[in-house]
């Protein structure tokens, strides 16, 4: 079979080939050209950008094979997300990649601005020694206001407390206990402009944070303020930024991004009290590798049909760390709901209790899909097209969560209803330090059995002689039986047996079963990786 073929559209650390491992046919090619870029995509699997090149509707429209786009950082200026999820192509980048750099370049600028360290290097080296042109101003005991307490947000306050200053923020969607935890006082954005004597802005762009430090708000601001943009370009308006500075309304300033890129050409680049610097919040070596590595991971996942934790354009996202070991489990009980309802179930229902409950829990929906699907497809089944394949089967998908478990510190329920209204469930847990996945209920039955390779259930009248019937043709198949448990309702009544066994059971002895002890229902299920 071909490789899939991944094009590298920008240079990238010989760690991220590294990382892709021998699995791809890589190829290269300059993306801020057009020219090249266009024909280059038209038969890839994947496609790895970084700022330069643009992946839009008309190169969407191109690559007829494109299944991924990865961005080699954090934001997605130059990614259509819009248009490639209508074209069905995931969107993926390494959003922790940059944050300690970009955090600590803020950080750089803002000192640089506050003691016009670019300037003085530049005046001494042209022979000039200039010591009270460019005194300075401390940050000790100052406030500094921080413009969304985000990732990157929250390392700059990190490192900006250990110079003694009182942190304060602007951030809509961060509770104010959550901040105070981080030693800083929540404010409104005016109160912020109002008493801030250091200004960082680290907010994504959107339509509502363009121009949101334009000339109305520096009308609010302290004339000895010094502000520092390391975001997105446009969130500080450039050009209400220099009247500012240069009206004396505003201190200095310290830049790194730009409405538009590449820029060389400002009037923001004649004041001697503003250091710019081209877009370097990423650029470090550690970055650039770690943004590589990560999103080369991505791609290997999606295109092995994968959950991709970093995905932004398809259901499920980043997965919380006590959620992720319970996604191979969760996707287990889907493959025996399948086997134990015979076929596709009209509608399925995740139940999850416990303390997980309390996070982000939508990807265990994808994750029973996923399993449901799995051996009923031809095709690869994966966490993009699970959801399609429920829509196209009718497949009504319902998922709650509890922090209620009566019984389990946590536990996940898998239901099934088939279209004669009869009813199909099984639950289970993770068990002990080594986290080992367990059925604890099937159907109603309760049940404490370890998730093996190939496992068998029936269900028939409680009588003397059925286990030794099915141990005598387990034996005779040359089977060995790893597990064996009972669980009935009452004595005579209905009753359950698991079987976890060594190896695949053939059909024509799970018949042999059903028929010798007169089970109602008779399974198996192979979860072989």
């Amino acid at each position: 079979m071909a490789k899939p073929v991944v094009l590298l559209a920008e240079e990238l650390s010989p760690a991220t080939v590294e990382a892709l491992g021998p699995d791809f046919e890589i190829r290269s090619c300059d993306g801020a050209d057009r020219g090249q870029l266009l024909p280059a995509i038209a038969d890839v699997d994947a496609v790895i950008v970084r700022s330069a090149t643009q992946i839009d509707a008309e190169a969407l429209a191109a690559a007829k094979n494109l299944k991924v786009v990865a961005r080699a950082g954090v934001g997605l200026d130059n990614v259509d997300v819009k248009a490639a999820t209508q074209a069905g192509v995931m969107v993926v980048n390494a959003p922790t990649s940059n944050i300690g750099s970009a955090a600590e370049l803020a950080v750089a600028l803002l000192l640089a601005a506050a003691r016009n360290i670019p300037q003085a290097d530049a005046a001494l080296k042209d022979g000039q020694w200039k010591r009270s042109k460019y005194t300075g101003i401390e940050v000790a005991d100052k406030v500094v206001g921080v413009v969304g307490l985000g990732r990157i947000g929250i390392l700059v306050a990190q490192r900006l407390a250990a110079f003694g200053v009182e942190l304060i923020a602007y951030d809509p969607y961060v509770q104010p206990a959550r901040a105070a935890q981080l030693g800083v006082r929540m404010v409104s954005l005016d109160e912020l402009l109002e008493q801030a004597d250091f200004i960082t802005v680290h907010l994504p762009k959107t339509p509502e944070t363009v121009g949101l430090i334009g000339a109305e708000a520096l009308t609010k601001v302290k004339p000895t303020v010094v502000i520092v943009n390391a975001a997105r370009g446009g969130i500080v308006d450039e050009q209400a930024l220099y009247e500012a500075l240069k009206d004396g309304r505003v201190h200095a300033a310290g830049v790194d991004v730009f409405a538009k890129e590449p820029c060389t050409d400002s009037p923001l680049f004649t004041l001697d009290n503003v250091v710019v610097t081209p877009h370097l919040g990423a650029s470090t070596d550690e970055a650039q590798e770690k943004a590589g590595i990560a999103v080369a991971r991505s791609v290997r996942l999606a295109l092995a049909g994968e959950l991709v934790p970093d995905a932004v354009n398809v259901q499920g996202g980043s997965v919380p760390e006590d959620v992720r070991p319970f996604l191979p489990l969760v996707e287990k009980l889907g493959r025996i709901v399948t086997a134990l309802a015979a076929g596709i179930p009209a509608t399925l229902e995740v139940e999850v209790l416990g303390e997980i409950a309390e996070q982000e829990v939508a990807v265990l929906e994808l994750s029973a899909l996923k399993g449901l699907f799995t051996d009923l497809s031809d095709e690869p089944v994966s966490y993009v097209n699970a959801p399609l394949l429920a829509a196209e089967k009718g497949v009504q998908v319902s998922l709650s969560a509890s922090p209620d478990s009566p019984d389990f510190k946590n536990l996940v329920r898998v239901k099934g209803a088939l279209a004669d209204g009869s009813l199909v469930s099984v639950a289970g847990t993770l068990a002990g330090t080594r986290q080992r996945e367990k059925i604890v209920e099937v159907n109603g039955f309760h049940v404490d059995v370890l998730l093996a390779a190939h496992i068998a259930f029936f269900t028939y009248v409680d009588r003397p002689g059925v286990v030794g019937y099915i141990g005598n043709v387990m034996g005779d198949a040359g089977i060995n039986i790893a597990g064996m448990q009972v669980s009935r309702r009452g004595e005579g009544g209905e009753a359950m047996i698991i079987l976890t066994v060594d190896e695949a059971i053939a059909a024509a002895d799970v018949a042999s079963i059903i028929a010798g002890v007169g089970a109602r229902t008779g399974c198996t299920v192979d979860l072989v990786d």
